[in-house]
């Protein structure tokens, strides 16, 4: 685990007196109005000073930035938060992405298929992505209950079912030349 954990994520500018979009990764994004943001490296402190919802995001303006060219330089920038200030899961399916990363993933009989190597959030639900045990390409899994029916943070591991391929990959797969 982590000691802090990327909870937003600047976007663009949003018109010209240094706001921002803000994209919230959590489930009470007001809340980040409480605490103390940094970057990735930790060196550089952020605090909202306003915060609006709009369509798909927040927009916010940071304490400091007054300008576009201000807002413009920090797109991008992922924010973080001490893992000490945010509060406990409510109940046992509830968990931050970031005690997630680097858990072993294991099919039901218990055989190591790789490692968690990130959580995404595309529009339409969160999901899991692994890297296979002997190398090759990540794989992608929906975090949801029948795809990841175990999530054991203290054993260090989730179990997933991978889902059944159809008779037409099949079919490719066994197709492709070597």
């Amino acid at each position: 685990m982590t000691d802090r954990v990327l909870i937003a994520r600047i976007g663009a500018p949003h018109g010209v007196r240094g706001e921002v979009r803000l994209f919230a990764f959590g489930d009470d994004p007001l809340a980040l109005k409480h605490y103390d943001l940094t970057d990735a490296g930790g060196k550089r402190a952020f605090h909202i000073a306003t915060m609006r919802a709009a369509k798909d995001h927040f927009v916010a303006r940071l304490k400091g930035v007054d300008d576009r060219n201000a807002a413009e330089a920090l797109t991008n920038t992922d924010l973080y938060v001490s893992r000490d200030a945010l509060p406990p899961a409510d109940d046992e399916d509830t968990f931050y992405h970031a005690d997630l990363i680097g858990l072993a993933v294991e099919d039901p009989a218990g055989m190591r298929l790789g490692t968690v190597t990130a959580m995404f959030d595309f529009g339409a639900g969160d999901i899991l992505e692994y890297a296979p045990e002997g190398g090759g390409k990540t794989r992608l899994i929906p975090f949801t209950k029948e795809a990841v029916p175990v999530i054991d943070i203290p054993g260090r591991r989730v179990v997933v079912v991978e889902p059944a391929e159809t008779e037409g990959e099949e079919e490719a797969e066994e197709d492709k030349p070597d």
